[in-house]
């Protein structure tokens, strides 16, 4: 079975990089609008003349992904990748729940269905499989959310345009 290892090798490969492209672009339209309201510096909301895209941003995190792509092996980046989505989607579930308690009162394009529910099994499946990814990962998380925080107190908090009122 040599050439289906290879063959599941490859698909992986297509795999992650299809993931890692469509959160590179996901990734420059929320620092777009990050700058928009002034937690990242306005660079990032400047737009393509022509194309009308955040292409700075998009740059910029395009060689950084490159450069941390050619030093770290592919499993890592891998990993890395899966907790990252992962987290992401635990806090896109408790985003959904909170803003449906808190702000009842707003339009929404869609509602999910059984919100408590669908919000907790999601929140309880990608933190079962975030589990499975071994305390290394959750060390490169935890790095990586102080790196945010970093940011976060050290630029954001003095340039919100909701700290400036």
């Amino acid at each position: 079975y040599e050439w289906l290892s290879k063959s599941v090798t490859v698909a992986i490969l297509a795999g992650f990089s299809s993931v890692i492209l469509v959160m590179l672009l996901g990734q420059s339209r929320v620092f777009y609008s990050m700058s928009r309201d002034g937690l990242v510096p306005p660079v990032f909301s400047e737009v393509h003349p022509k194309f009308k895209t955040p292409y700075k941003s998009n740059m910029l995190s395009f060689v950084f992904t490159a450069i941390f792509a050619a030093f770290f092996p592919d499993d890592i980046v891998g990993e890395m990748t899966s907790i990252g989505t992962l987290f992401a989607f635990m806090l896109v579930c408790a985003g959904v729940w909170i803003m449906r308690v808190r702000r009842p009162d707003l339009p929404r394009g869609f509602t999910v269905p059984a919100l408590p529910v669908v919000a907790i099994l999601g929140i309880v499946v990608c933190g079962a499989m975030i589990y499975g990814l071994g305390y290394m990962n959750w060390l490169r998380l935890l790095g990586w959310l102080a790196i945010g925080m970093f940011f976060y107190f050290g630029y954001s908090k003095k340039h919100s345009k909701l700290a400036k009122g």
